[in-house]
């Protein structure tokens, strides 16, 4: 009997798959078993060749060159990880091997990577696909006997492949038309130019924005205040001018106010729904102060390397029917410190179940993120572990609590022909809020996690209150304030702007009618905003994101079709309908044809006049760059000794004359390592070897590599001696 070769996305999947179907016996790049053999890539292995490897014309950029618009385009292996694929090529195609296994991690980009190895290897062979969403040797079990036909994500791997073209085509052809239209080094991208133009938008939507003075006014009543109100004004509590605040406090304090109306209504307010990827990456930002790409690299390592967290890149909230005994027992396995709030959410030791947790019409590819059902010790995880752990699992168990209720009173009391509003509020039923959030539970008051607006008032506890009782105006109070421009986005806000197509829905209702037709995917995200960052398009300040003076300038160039947050909503909910086989790929793929031939147009003949700055003008791959004057003191150049490093916006350069060392920033990230900034890149020039979340780091003898994590093969592998092009 022959062979089933199983390949894994990373080397520490790989490992655990092993181990549960029991190959134990080492081999080159792979374990193996009696019936298995289990190889892995690390990230991608192949991917799309670049232009010049087409065609040697497209080695020098010009318009005459553009659109490029091939009919296929060839893949290519990855120099840095080409023994790995030599490995899992030779596997594939040996002659015992029968059929195989593709355990990729199961979403569109995993299914990518296998499908693209699979076709450059030039592999033929039947293979299955391994579909879980946990990595516990259980869920792996589960999954090995629940094993499906590759051929039923045939669609997922179409919808993969045209996303792949689509930004390779956007990318390659836009980035090149204005880069030359502008003499400017610039990248465009079918995603990140519509996320960079909402960062754009709400920055001129600050600085546009003209504050409006106006003035409240309180009523003190004795046992409880009011605050005047009328429909002659927007919001009806802002009193547009001070003088006539004041002549309504004069003429109201220490009159008699009688009540005129009091109405008691019982309101419920539901428990928050479960987490999928981009809730969560939002409420680690507003609670935890995590960036969006902080808390997917958290949450990866406790569902890889813990098994205490099931699949995090997942986009839906609910969870399918059958996962109602697993989540019993996930409950029952919580750590001691969690006990306390389980006999809630297990109401006689039963789940209760609802449409907003249970839905299996609404679960993608994967469930809602939970804790797994496995036994962990959260004093093993590191300090941010903890605290992403405690936040799902505080919201896995207030999800099965019963409904908030509360009785909302609204008093309306009338003096001197003036109308005061009092809002109170008394809490019925404590419901989900008897799982408090971890800054409660230690005892410490929750941070607020978002400001009350202009127009917002307060919910008091009142006496009781009927219609006719009367009060005195005991005082008053008129505050002078200003309206306050729109707050700058922060992780969490444009997670929800790219999750909604740039429309910032709180409603989670229409939220998720808009999923599907946002920015991205939950998976992706976090590495869009990253690479806005990387190329300088935006900036963080503290928690804030903001659009810089070169992300502007390339927004005011864009074509409203390139830069528009719906456009690219349409096209991502076209590739969602790709892997449903509800859309035709040539079809998609030829109407990115044709807005690249759109934008080579645009570049060259409609865009804007603008300049960029000295420090990001060039002339594409090879060409001439200037760079800014900033001088790192107390480097030394790991090249020539002698001179310092000189930092630009795209480079580290040595100050020596005719040293040619020259450190790119992006150097590593092709090959999955970190953009290169002045803090790393002095801790690479003292320690010579860097290890982080992602691999190690080393410099050595000229040559800088990139170790992933788990691989002794550098995926990366650069000189520090860059030789200009002529």
């Amino acid at each position: 009997m022959g062979k089933i070769v199983v390949v894994a996305e990373k080397p520490s999947v790989g490992r655990d798959i092993a181990r549960v179907i029991g190959c134990r016996e080492r081999g080159d790049g792979c374990l193996m078993g009696e019936k298995y053999i289990v190889t892995w890539a690390v990230g991608h292995l192949v991917t799309l060749v670049e232009p010049d490897e087409l065609d040697e014309k497209y080695k020098k950029w010009s318009f005459a060159t553009l659109p490029i618009l091939p009919a296929e385009i060839p893949l290519k292996v990855i120099r840095g990880t080409s023994k790995q694929f030599q490995i899992i090529k030779k596997l594939i195609n040996a002659p015992d091997t029968d059929s195989l296994i593709c355990a990729t991690d199961a979403g569109r980009e995993g299914e990518l990577i296998f499908r693209y190895i699979y076709e450059k290897a030039g592999c033929r062979k039947p293979f299955d696909r391994l579909w879980i969403s946990s990595m516990t040797d259980e869920a792996i079990s589960e999954g090995f006997r629940s094993i499906q036909p590759g051929r039923n994500y045939d669609g997922l791997y179409a919808s993969a492949r045209c996303r792949s073209k689509a930004d390779w085509l956007v990318g390659m052809n836009a980035s090149r038309a204005f880069t030359l239209k502008y003499d400017a080094l610039l990248s465009v991208g079918r995603v990140q130019t519509p996320t960079l133009a909402i960062l754009v938008k709400r920055r001129k939507e600050i600085e546009n924005f003209q504050p409006e003075a106006y003035c409240t006014l309180q009523a003190d009543f004795g046992d409880y205040s009011g605050t005047c109100f009328s429909d002659r004004w927007e919001p009806d509590t802002h009193i547009p001018r001070k003088e006539e605040a004041d002549a309504i406090a004069a003429a109201v304090k220490g009159r008699e106010a009688e009540v005129i109306r009091a109405e008691t209504t019982r309101k419920t307010e539901p428990p928050p729904q479960l987490y999928d990827l981009t809730s969560l990456q939002r409420d680690a930002n507003k609670m935890l102060g995590f960036t969006a790409d902080k808390t997917l690299k958290t949450a990866q390592s406790l569902y890889e390397t813990h098994k205490a967290l099931t699949y995090p890149r997942t986009d839906s909230r609910y969870l399918p029917p059958d996962m109602i005994p697993r989540v019993v027992q996930t409950m029952k396995m919580l750590p001691e410190s969690y006990q306390r709030f389980v006999p809630g959410a297990l109401r006689d030791g039963k789940l209760p179940v609802s449409r907003r947790t249970i839905d299996a019409s609404k679960v993608t590819d994967h469930h809602a993120i939970i804790p797994t059902n496995k036994r962990v010790d959260p004093g093993k995880f590191s300090a941010d572990e903890q605290k992403l752990y405690d936040l799902v699992a505080r919201r896995t168990l207030a999800a099965f609590y019963p409904a908030c209720e509360y009785d909302a009173t609204r008093v309306i009391t009338r003096a001197e022909g003036h109308d005061f509003r009092t809002n109170g509020k008394v809490i019925v039923v404590n419901g989900w809020h008897d799982v408090p959030p971890l800054a409660e539970a230690a005892g410490k008051p929750a941070a607020r996690t978002r400001k009350k607006k202009d127009d917002e008032e307060e919910s008091v506890q009142l006496p009781p209150l009927q219609p006719g009782d009367r009060r005195t105006v005991k005082d008053t109070k008129v505050k002078e304030d200003k309206t306050k421009p729109p707050a700058p986005h922060t992780d969490a806000s444009l997670l929800l702007a790219m999750e909604t197509a740039g429309k910032e829905l709180e409603d989670e209702e229409l939220s998720r009618q808009m999923k599907g037709s946002g920015i991205g995917t939950p998976a992706t995200r976090a590495a869009i905003i990253e690479r806005l960052l990387q190329v300088g398009y935006a900036q963080r300040k503290g928690k804030t994101l903001l659009a810089t003076d070169k992300g502007v300038r390339l927004i005011e160039i864009m074509p409203e079709e390139l830069a528009s947050p719906e456009l690219t909503g349409r096209w991502e909910l076209a590739l969602h309908e790709i892997t449903d086989g509800k859309q035709d790929a040539d079809r998609f793929l030829e109407g990115i044809n044709r807005m690249c031939v759109f934008l080579v147009d645009y570049a060259r003949d409609r865009a804007a006049q603008v300049t960029f700055p000295e420090e990001d003008r060039g002339r594409g791959k090879g060409g001439k760059r200037g760079y800014s004057a900033k001088v790192l003191e107390g480097t030394v150049c790991p090249v020539c000794g002698k001179g310092k490093l000189r930092e630009s916006g795209l480079a580290f350069e040595c100050t020596e004359k005719g040293c040619k060392c020259t450190i790119w920033k992006d150097m590593l990230t092709r090959g999955g390592g970190p953009q290169l900034n002045e803090k790393l890149l002095r801790l690479i020039l003292e320690k010579r070897q860097v290890k982080g979340s992602t691999g190690t780091i080393q410099l050595q003898e000229g040559w800088i590599r990139f170790y992933p994590n788990g691989s002794e093969t550098p995926s990366v592998s650069r000189p520090l001696i860059y030789e200009k092009k002529k």
